[in-house]
């Protein structure tokens, strides 16, 4: 565990990528933020960050079709990768997402944790499931973010997580499920120090 340590709130933006090829080297540590396009994920990086626009937010869900690159330290890396699944997209557009998605999940090593968001209200969609499953055949870690806990009442947002964790239970993965509220910041600091951790651990 190295004495250094991690602050997400120092992130800037470094690059926009289409695919892999235009990323930066394949060194160090990167946690991607993968999740359908209406799951508030550009929100819960600028909470996580706690910046205001570090990641663009947009009211039409799709816009994410690059893979964003963030710098919080040397040669560690925050990455908002295309989002899914999302229907209002041209198809052709949507394959191309989906191949640099696939791309980066499959090849890159740097690849150290994976946070997949979901809204809280509608978990585990297939390929919400699909991420999940194959981040725990690469023996990755998980964090689940249900995301727009708000919109729910404490007592019925605890049931949910409650009800992802039994589902993923059976894959025995290392997965952490918590509700998340960008407008509230529900479960923001446990999930920085969940990020924070797996860039520690990876030192050296």
């Amino acid at each position: 565990m190295s004495s250094t340590t991690i602050h997400l709130s120092k992130a800037t933006f470094t690059l926009s990528a289409p695919d892999i090829r235009k990323l930066p080297e394949d060194g160090g540590i990167e946690v991607a933020f993968a999740g359908r396009s209406n799951a508030g994920k550009s929100s819960a990086l600028n909470t996580l960050t706690n910046q205001r626009s570090l990641a663009r937010t947009s009211k039409t869900p799709g816009r994410t079709q690059l893979i964003n690159v963030f710098e919080i330290a040397p040669n560690k890396r925050l990455i908002d990768l295309p989002g899914y699944g999302f229907a209002k997209v041209p198809l052709e557009m949507k394959k191309k997402w989906q191949k640099a998605l696939g791309e980066y999940l499959e090849k890159r090593e740097s690849l150290k944790g994976l946070v997949v968001l979901m809204d809280i209200r509608h978990p585990l969609k297939d390929l919400d499931r699909d991420l999940i499953e194959w981040a725990v055949d690469s023996e990755l870690p998980v964090l689940a973010l249900l995301t727009k806990a708000d919109k729910l009442s404490q007592g019925k947002s605890s049931a949910e997580v409650l009800k992802v964790k039994k589902d993923l239970s059976s894959l025995n993965g290392n997965i952490k499920v918590q509700a998340f509220s960008s407008l509230k910041r529900t479960g923001a600091e446990q999930a920085n120090n969940v990020i924070c951790d797996w860039f520690a651990q990876e030192n050296e």
